[in-house]
């Protein structure tokens, strides 16, 4: 397995994964949407203990959007890091902002989620599985 790398936009924040990354999805809920500034975010999940920050741990602050969830980002450059949930079945897991990523990676199964919800001026026109 490979260490992949990352980076916030002003390279303040620098972290590794030196474990698999799991679950790869599109969120197109209204909180990720404002969190991103785009049509959707797109994450992929890995254990807390692989995700290693190696600088700018100081510069990460946290936001709790909701009841079910922390985002963190870069306060330098406001890039979205990590997404992570209160509930205890994702208690060992971190979600990683894809676009955060620096190396070169594949992400097999990803999925669209919330399109209930995705914003009215974009169209999937994918053949990603997509979710409510």
């Amino acid at each position: 397995m490979s260490v992949l790398q990352g980076s916030c936009l002003c390279g303040t924040v620098k972290f590794e994964i030196r474990g698999p990354m799991v679950k790869f999805s599109h969120c197109h809920c209204s909180q990720c949407r404002k969190g991103h500034g785009a049509a959707f975010a797109s994450y992929g999940r890995t254990r807390r203990t692989d995700l290693h920050i190696l600088a700018g741990r100081e510069s990460i602050k946290a936001y709790a959007s909701s009841e079910r969830a922390r985002r963190e980002f870069c306060v330098h450059c406001g890039a979205s890091l990590f997404w992570s949930g209160n509930s205890d079945e994702l208690a060992e897991w971190i979600a990683v902002a894809l676009g955060t990523i620096d190396t070169p990676f594949a992400a097999p199964g990803q999925k669209h989620l919330h399109v209930a919800s995705k914003a009215a001026w974009y169209t999937i026109e994918d053949h990603l599985p997509q979710f409510d």
